[in-house]
Parts: structure tokens; C-alpha cells; sequence
């Protein structure tokens, strides 16, 4: 069993954006708006067939949200939203639970809706870069989470059978679509992040990391 981590939210912290989303429109909650514009954005790009990759959709939802908030946004205000999103810390739990699952023998990799060129520096600057075997993006299939061909492109490029990759995320349309996809699904249930009823519902479900890892070591291990 391969175990493949989504990265934003699931390992790094956004609420370093906060702060910035307030100044900028006025309440730390424009953040998660922003994010779920974002989300929306690629779901969007991924149904229609016209991918553009998540910095640009990211860039889209930012001027989405200051046309219905009436803010104007400078040049320095994008860039530092894009600065931070690259420097993100991990959650607490993050460092000392993915080194006890390698230790223990497992494989471990990242997968993430963000392009190549923006997953290298988030993991290198929040210090994981070590700890994946692999780190992939969607920028290989050129569609988005969670459609089922992103799922299927980790198990090959990690050289596994789709059924033989767990998906850890702190999203349930992520889980969701990992299960659909024929994989295995872990989540995450950060800060009330919470499961629906016609979500598929994970074998392994955790309030954080530590325990989410402490299920996947009794349950799949090598």
C-alpha cells in the first residue's frame, strides 16, 4: 500500500492567508471564499475541458472575489497571496506522523491540484521534500481532483494498482473521488472539516494526522 497525501489543507496550514485576506477585503473568512472559488474554478476548467493550471485559476478567483467584494487589488497584494501560498507551514501534526509511517516501512507520496513548479516549493519550504517517494501533480493528466483519471495516474506512476493507493485528504469530495477511482481513502477531519452523506465513506477516518497514521499503521501495514 502505497499512502499518497493530499497537500493544501491536508498538510499545510492556509491560515497564514488570513491575515492578508482581511487587510485585503476587510474578514479573514475572504480567505476560505477565496479558496472555495479556487475549487470551484477547477471543477469548472476539469468538466469542460479547458485546463489552465491552478496558479492561473488561483489568480482568476482572486479577481473574482475583489469584483464582488468592490476592492482593488495591486500588483504587490497578488504577489504576496501567491509568496505566501508557496511558504505555508505544516500543521503540527504533519512532520512527526509522516516520518513514523516511513518508518514503519510505508511508501509515501504527495499529490496535489497545484503545478509542478509550486509543489516543489511548498514541500521544500515547509520541509517535507524528503519524506515523499514521489510528488505528483495534475499537471500530468491536465485535469483535476477528483476526477478519477488523477487517481489512476499516481497508482501508475507510483507503479501500484489503483487499489493499492491510499489517498489521505482533509477534503471530502477528494476522499470521495479517490474511493470512486478505485482506491483507498484516509481522512483527515481538520478544523470541522466533515464527511456528507452521499460522500463514500473511508475505511480510516481521524480527527488529525496522528490518529489517521496511528489507524493506517494497524490496518495496511507492509
Amino acid at each position: 500500500m502505497v499512502i499518497v497525501f493530499d497537500v493544501n489543507e491536508t498538510l499545510l496550514d492556509l491560515k497564514p492567508l488570513r491575515p492578508i485576506f482581511a487587510r485585503m477585503f476587510g474578514c479573514e473568512t475572504a480567505a476560505g471564499a477565496w479558496f472555495a472559488q479556487l475549487l470551484q474554478n477547477s471543477l469548472v476548467a476539469t468538466v469542460t475541458d479547458s485546463y489552465r493550471d491552478f496558479g492561473e485559476l488561483a489568480l482568476d478567483a482572486l479577481g473574482l472575489l475583489a469584483a464582488r467584494r468592490q476592492a482593488s487589488l495591486t500588483q504587490a497584494d497578488k504577489e504576496e497571496v501567491f509568496e505566501t501560498l508557496q511558504s505555508l507551514p505544516p500543521h503540527p501534526d504533519v512532520l512527526p506522523n509522516l516520518k513514523r509511517l516511513r518508518g514503519a516501512g510505508f511508501s509515501t507520496a504527495a499529490l496535489t491540484n497545484s503545478p509542478y513548479r509550486v509543489l516543489e516549493k511548498q514541500l521544500a519550504n515547509a520541509g517535507l521534500a524528503d519524506l515523499f517517494d514521489r510528488a505528483l501533480s495534475v499537471d500530468e493528466v491536465k485535469l483535476f481532483k477528483p476526477h478519477p483519471a488523477v487517481y489512476q495516474m499516481a497508482a501508475s506512476k507510483l507503479g501500484v494498482a489503483v487499489n493499492e493507493l491510499r489517498l489521505v485528504a482533509a477534503h471530502n469530495w477528494d476522499t470521495t473521488g479517490a474511493i470512486r477511482a478505485g482506491a483507498r481513502a484516509a481522512f483527515v477531519a481538520r478544523d470541522g472539516a466533515a464527511l456528507g452523506e452521499l460522500d463514500e465513506q473511508p475505511d480510516i477516518i481521524g480527527k488529525d494526522l496522528a490518529d489517521v497514521a496511528e489507524k493506517i499503521s494497524a490496518s495496511d501495514a507492509p
